[in-house]
């Protein structure tokens, strides 16, 4: 898919929280702007499932909110289908955030409690298509099953539902605007691993289907395996990796891929969860702070790190023919011989 022109293209893409001193209201100065996304560049391309992966605090939803339009792009641009969308979802036309859809994590507080699921799935309908009456009402029924819920919960309300039904009616409302790409935002942390199997399977035939692409974010490389094709690794607002899920899942990897690969439990290896010096949810500040120092990002918690290089000089992204990208200063091969015994052979 490199030749492939994108659906979606990020490119240097900035973010910036502004966070009032504890005495702002006695007009105080506001504290210096401190990038939490910084130089971030990526595409989607049609009909693919982009994952963005990383820990708390690595800036995936901050990435997410910024390309649907629901918080600033400081600098950078995002693009959908060669159309600049860095502007407020209010700013966008109605056919962009028609084509553009997101779910989010929590449907208990993205879906209106007080309405019934009809009433959800069909608002879009009317707000994007202008469909009413009988054919609306026709085609809130297809989209509960295409989700694979029965009629019955038309009637329903959200907290008569569980989580993973939730999630399906989430999923119907985002399909009911006829979208192109759909943002999906931690969608299936919050559900049991059984209730988790049953979603992927279900986004991966609606891809099949309808031909849909989906950029989603996960922090479980797990579950990524399943259903990306490719991968963006994120550290503190940082891209430290990018490639397909071959790529990333066999050696070289960037070494916090490792860590979140030697991470995943494997048959006969106890899943390593002791491999960092420092708590893996990382405030905006802190890991703000840390992206505009001289070294590698990820230094202080690398077991591979070059002591008076990794600690002074941000690292190069070294990439191959076949666009693997690894953001580090240890050469692919060395990287590979240090993680022979990462992961078992595989089929993908």
């Amino acid at each position: 898919m490199t030749g492939t022109a994108p659906l979606l293209e990020v490119k240097d893409l900035n973010v910036t929280y502004h966070r009032p001193r504890l005495l702002d209201w006695l007009r105080k100065p506001r504290s210096p702007s401190r990038p939490v996304v910084a130089g971030l560049s990526f595409r989607v391309v049609a009909g693919e499932t982009m994952a963005l992966v990383g820990e708390s605090g690595s800036g995936k939803s901050t990435i997410l909110r910024a390309i649907e339009g629901l918080i600033p792009v400081s600098a950078g641009i995002v693009r959908f289908q060669g159309e600049d969308i860095s502007r407020p979802i209010r700013a966008r036309s109605q056919d962009i955030r028609r084509r553009l859809q997101i779910v989010f994590q929590n449907p208990d507080a993205s879906l209106n409690p007080k309405s019934t699921i009809a009433e959800i799935i069909g608002r879009p309908l009317t707000v994007f298509h202008g469909i009413s009456g009988a054919a609306r009402a026709r085609r809130v029924a297809e989209l509960l099953s295409a989700v694979q819920l029965d009629p019955v919960y038309l009637k329903r309300k959200p907290r008569q539902l569980s989580g993973g039904e939730r999630q399906r009616v989430a999923i119907a409302r985002a399909l009911a605007a006829s979208p192109e790409l759909v943002l999906c935002d931690e969608i299936i942390s919050a559900l049991d691993v059984s209730v988790q199997a049953g979603i992927i399977n279900l986004l991966r035939r609606l891809q099949r289907e309808q031909g849909l692409s989906y950029l989603f974010i996960s922090h479980d490389l797990s579950v990524v395996r399943w259903l990306a094709h490719r991968v963006c690794v994120l550290y503190r607002g940082e891209l430290c990796e990018t490639g397909s899920v071959e790529q990333v899942f066999t050696p070289p990897c960037h070494p916090y891929t490792e860590m979140l690969l030697r991470a995943i439990p494997q048959p006969g290896r106890e899943a390593r969860h002791d491999l960092t010096t420092a708590p893996p949810a990382l405030a905006a500040e802190e890991h703000a702070v840390t992206m505009t120092s001289a070294g590698c990002p990820y230094v202080d918690r690398c077991s591979h790190r070059i002591q008076g290089l990794c600690d002074t000089v941000f690292p190069p992204r070294q990439s191959d023919a076949m666009g693997h990208e690894i953001l580090c200063h240890i050469a692919p091969a060395d990287l590979a011989a240090r993680q022979a015994d990462l992961l078992p052979s595989r089929s993908f």
